[in-house]
């Protein structure tokens, strides 16, 4: 079990930097070989369930999650997600929250509980440390001013 915190001060409001980074599908623009894919019509709530499909070929693994925590910031109040994962190789939670901090700007905490099936607690350390480092680039490239995707 790997448990991690990134966390980032974008020069966003709460919620717009809410939207982007419960944008699932927009993961895939920021995670190398991933696609995911939303299993049921937006929007996005407690009990919505999608899927990151990561690697290539028989390389590839299932990442189903399902949002289980749906609170999005609302004026001074930040918001909070939870994620539970529900795969056979990669297990765990994730939450994400965001805060209003500043003007204009917001604070993201992103939290999670890594398990990867079959993988000895001897990896743990090393794992954390990819694990911290990847979520850390996925985040930045969401919360980049640059990253707006047309709708």
């Amino acid at each position: 079990m790997v448990l991690f915190l990134v966390e980032r001060l974008p020069l966003l409001p709460a919620d717009h930097a809410w939207q982007r980074l419960t944008d699932w599908p927009r993961h895939a623009d920021v995670v190398p070989l991933t696609r995911v894919t939303v299993r049921m019509p937006p929007p996005t709530g407690e009990g919505t369930v999608f899927v990151a499909r990561t690697g290539i070929g028989p390389l590839a693994f299932d990442d189903p999650m399902e949002v289980t925590v749906w609170q999005p910031p609302e004026g001074e109040a930040g918001g909070k997600c939870r994620l539970v994962k529900h795969g056979s190789f990669v297990t765990g939670w994730a939450e994400i929250e965001v805060h209003p901090y500043g003007d204009g700007a917001s604070r993201v905490v992103w939290r999670e509980d890594l398990r990867v099936r079959w993988l000895p607690s001897l990896f743990d350390r090393p794992l954390g440390r990819l694990a911290r480092r990847m979520f850390g680039r996925a985040m930045d490239g969401l919360l980049a001013p640059d990253s707006r995707r047309p709708r």
